[in-house]
């Protein structure tokens, strides 16, 4: 048997405790670096959640918005009116602006939000165009919808 020398072994011995810890600081920066990047991707989760949160603050507001311009016009409406009247001409473009809202919630929110907006819709342009009978009040006509409507978003806004 070959007897090694002190010196062999003491160099044996360096050698691993390289190897050890080259594992030890390779292991150490794989785990940093994992860590990094989920921390990463979930800072980026998050501002997209944020994104996406204003962007639908934004469309409720313009929904809204346009809802309430919609149902001015349906308070001013004439018994009789022209496609010419100052009256018409204002009320298509706020109820093709109200149909382009209603879209966009469509798009962007669940269905139990967008059914509740679709049905408020109906009910304003029902209102505006076909008018209400004698006697019924257009603030009433609509509660009922909007109400439903807001309370759906607000549910999923939290």
């Amino acid at each position: 048997m070959i007897v090694m020398s002190g010196q062999v072994w003491v160099s044996l011995i360096s050698l691993g405790g390289v190897v050890l810890g080259g594992m030890l600081s390779y292991l150490v920066q794989h785990r940093t670096q994992r860590s990094a990047e989920r921390a990463e991707r979930q800072r980026q989760q998050i501002a997209l959640s944020e994104t996406r949160r204003a962007e639908r603050l934004a469309l409720l507001e313009r929904f809204i918005e346009v809802s309430a311009e919609a149902e001015r016009c349906a308070y001013t409406r004439p018994s009789d009116w022209e496609d010419t009247d100052t009256w018409y001409l204002t009320t298509r473009d706020v109820m093709y602006r109200f149909w382009v809202a209603d879209r966009l919630i469509r798009i962007q929110f669940p269905p139990p939000v967008h059914d509740a907006a679709h049905a408020h819709f109906l009910d304003l342009n029902r209102t505006v165009w076909e008018g209400l009978p004698d006697g019924e009040s257009v603030r009433d006509y609509l509660e009922g919808n909007r109400s439903a409507f807001l309370d759906a978003a607000r549910a999923v806004m939290g």
